[in-house]
């Protein structure tokens, strides 16, 4: 009887929906594990998005004046470049961190957007990123991007960039 109870709990807890994020406990964990994975690799990782975004999305790499006219296929060993894609990272990193305290997860993202938003970026320029990234998450996870995972993903990024696009439209 007390297995059947803890799994029962078990599964209570796990499907239990954290209201201000819209996602259940088993979602936020998938997110925090499959994360793990990137955080394993900080700089290939963020490079393979970064070159992934200015191969989709040629005309956004000028707006980094320390690496905006070197060639493609040299931004991979360039050092500010890296360190850049080392930031986008850990931003995010560092968002899924927060999952357990939305409010502070929410601050996080304002700060980071009203930054970007100084400088000039744009929500089209943020929507492309999150498209890029999401395609990036199969060849990144491999076996382990199952449907749940990229349901978890999916509602993840769509909480994090909703929050984005807010700061533009206050």
């Amino acid at each position: 009887m007390a297995l059947f109870r803890g799994l029962f709990d078990f599964f209570l807890n796990d499907n239990k929906l954290d209201e201000k994020l819209g996602l259940t406990e088993k979602q936020k964990k998938l997110v925090q594990n499959t994360w793990a994975i990137v955080r394993k690799d900080e700089v290939s990782v963020g490079v393979a998005l970064l070159l992934a975004f200015f191969k989709q999305y040629p005309e956004s790499q000028k707006e980094f004046k320390s690496f905006k006219d070197v060639p493609l296929d040299e931004l991979p060993k360039n050092k500010r470049f890296q360190a850049h894609c080392i930031n986008i990272v850990t931003t995010l990193g560092k968002v899924i961190e927060q999952m357990h305290d939305p409010e502070l997860m929410e601050a996080s993202l304002i700060n980071f957007t009203e930054k970007h938003k100084v400088r000039g970026q744009t929500p089209e320029q943020f929507e492309n990123l999150k498209q890029v990234i999401l395609g990036a998450f199969p060849s990144l996870f491999g076996k382990q991007y199952t449907s749940e995972v990229q349901e978890a993903w999916k509602k993840t990024l769509d909480l994090i960039f909703s929050r984005i696009y807010q700061v533009y439209t206050n």
